[in-house]
C-alpha cells in the first residue's frame, strides 16, 4: 500500500528522512482492527519523529501520522484515538502508553491498524477531513482548557502563538465555551485571523495585555515563557503541552511563580472519553476545525514543508483517493 514514512532520522534536516512509497499493509490480529484511511492530519509530532524524538532507529521504517478518520472493516465511519496502551486494550496491561508512530505504524497510508478499543464513531455532522484534525491538536487544546486549566465561561485565557494547530483550536474552543480569549503572534495576518476566530484581542508576541488572565495556553516554549508567566493573575494557571521554540527559557520566572502562587501544569494529548466529548461538542455547536490546506497523500512532502516553515494557520490534512 502507499504510505508516507520515516526512512531515516536526521535531527538537523528532518525532511531528508521523509519518503513516500510502498509499505506492507497492516495485518489483522486479535483485539485490533484495520481502518481504511480517508483523511489524516499533520502534527508537529510528525516532524519531531523525523528528528528521532520518541522514535528509535530500530523502529524504522515507520509510517508517520497520528490522526485519522476513515471506514472500519464493517463499513462504519470512524475516528481514531491515537494514544495506544492507555487502557491495556490490544497491547497488554503492562505496556506503557505511546502515541501512534512511536511503537506502531501510523495513519499516513491507505490503511492503519489500531486496537479496536481506540476506534470511535465519526459524527455524521463532521467530514472526514474535519474529524481527522481532532485526535491530537484539538484534543490537546480541549484537555488543556477544560481539564487542566479548569476555566469556566467568563474566564480569560491567553493563547500563545496563534496559527499553530493547538493554539488555533484553543481560540475556537475557548470562544465557543464563553471564554474571553487573547492571542499572540509575530505575524499581523495571523493576529487578524485570530480575531476573526473569536479572540477579543490579538497582540504581538511579548506585548502587554490589557488585563491579566486566569490561564495561559502555552505551546511555544522558551520564546514566550516569561511573557506567559507575567500575563497571569495571582493564582492563575499556565498549561504547557509543547515547546516548539525550545525548552530552556532564559528566565524561568521562579520568583513570580511562587510569590503569586501560580500553577504550572503539563498536558499531553487527552483521553478517549475527552475525544468523545470533543466530537460531541463539535457536532452539537457547529464548531469546526480550522483547516489550512487539504492535499492528496502523494503530495505529503508539500504539507510537511508548509508545517516546518510555520507559514500555516490551522491544520494540513492529507486525503486518500478513496475519500
Amino acid at each position: 500500500m502507499f504510505a508516507v514514512y520515516a526512512a531515516r532520522i536526521d535531527r538537523d534536516q528532518p525532511l531528508s528522512g521523509l519518503e513516500l512509497g510502498e509499505r506492507p499493509a497492516p495485518q489483522a490480529r486479535a483485539g485490533w482492527s484495520v481502518v481504511n484511511v480517508r483523511a489524516a492530519s499533520l502534527n508537529h509530532h510528525d516532524l519531531w519523529s523525523l528528528r528521532g524524538v520518541g522514535l528509535a532507529e530500530d523502529k524504522l521504517p515507520m509510517i508517520l501520522g497520528c490522526d485519522a478518520a476513515g471506514v472500519d472493516e464493517d463499513g462504519n465511519e470512524v475516528v481514531l484515538h491515537s494514544v495506544i496502551g492507555q487502557s491495556g486494550h490490544g497491547v497488554g496491561p503492562k505496556e506503557p502508553r505511546s502515541i501512534l508512530t512511536e511503537r506502531y505504524q501510523g495513519t499516513f497510508a491507505d490503511q492503519v491498524a489500531v486496537p479496536t478499543w481506540n476506534i470511535l464513531p465519526k459524527p455524521k455532522e463532521l467530514s472526514f477531513e474535519e474529524a481527522a484534525c481532532l485526535p491530537t491538536a484539538w484534543l490537546t487544546a480541549y484537555r488543556m482548557l477544560f481539564t487542566n486549566a479548569g476555566v469556566r465561561p467568563g474566564d480569560s485565557v491567553l493563547v500563545q502563538g496563534a496559527g499553530g494547530g493547538v493554539a488555533t483550536a484553543a481560540i475556537v474552543l475557548g470562544k465557543a465555551a464563553g471564554l474571553r480569549v487573547f492571542a499572540t503572534s509575530r505575524d499581523e495576518a495571523k493576529r487578524k485571523r485570530a480575531l476573526e476566530l473569536g479572540a477579543v484581542e490579538a497582540v504581538e508576541s511579548g506585548a502587554r495585555l490589557p488585563q491579566r488572565v486566569d490561564a495561559v495556553i502555552e505551546t511555544v516554549g522558551a520564546a514566550t515563557w516569561s511573557h506567559s508567566v507575567k500575563s497571569l493573575k495571582p493564582g492563575g494557571t499556565l498549561v504547557i503541552s509543547g515547546a516548539t521554540s525550545g525548552d530552556r527559557p532564559s528566565h524561568a520566572e521562579l520568583t513570580r511563580i511562587f510569590f503569586l502562587e501560580l500553577k504550572v501544569v503539563g498536558s499531553t494529548m487527552g483521553t478517549k472519553d475527552e475525544l468523545e466529548d470533543l466530537l460531541s461538542f463539535c457536532a452539537a455547536t457547529g464548531v469546526r476545525p480550522v483547516i489550512d490546506e487539504v492535499l492528496p497523500m502523494d503530495r505529503a512532502r508539500e504539507g510537511f514543508e508548509r508545517m516546518a516553515s510555520g507559514e500555516l494557520f490551522g491544520k494540513v490534512v492529507l486525503t486518500n483517493s478513496g475519500s
